[in-house]
């Protein structure tokens, strides 16, 4: 199970990535098509492509598993539960997520303690997934957030 974020915003010109995804340390992320040949030799990836009616600006997901590492960090209500804060547009998220990588970052080892027994998730997962959420909430401050928990 995992969290899935998305930005969605009408005026977008769509997702220009390779459309290669691949599930790793607890979320899935997007390679480029170097990164698969040298990681699969000789094998074709499933390519997914974006509707082109979709308006989605940017998408992510990460494990469940880190959301107890999120809560310490003051990022699990913007993280998982914005709709239920009043946090439905980028912009409203920008602010929580600097705070919550500020707190992830100034005290890795604490953070580190969080991470899940079972190795699915990890400090560095939270702390990349966040810096990507945030990246993509500051060039897409009007987008609409939405959450599938």
């Amino acid at each position: 199970m995992s969290l899935d974020v998305y930005l969605k915003q009408k005026d977008a010109v769509g997702r220009t990535g390779s459309g290669i995804f691949v599930r790793e340390d607890g979320s899935t992320k997007e390679i480029t098509r170097e990164e698969w040949d040298a990681r699969n030799p000789g094998r074709e990836p499933v390519i997914a492509e974006q509707a082109e009616d979709s308006y989605e600006v940017y998408s992510a997901n990460i494990t469940h598993n880190l959301g107890k590492m999120a809560g310490a960090a003051g990022l699990y209500d913007a993280l998982w539960r914005p709709d239920e804060h009043g946090m439905g547009k980028a912009r409203q998220l920008v602010e929580p997520l600097r705070a919550g990588l500020k707190k992830l970052r100034d005290d890795p080892d604490t953070f580190r303690a969080h991470n899940p027994a079972n190795g699915w998730g990890n400090y560095e997962g939270l702390v990349t997934f966040t810096e990507g959420l945030l990246n993509a909430c500051e060039a897409n401050p009007n987008a609409e957030v939405s959450v599938c928990r």
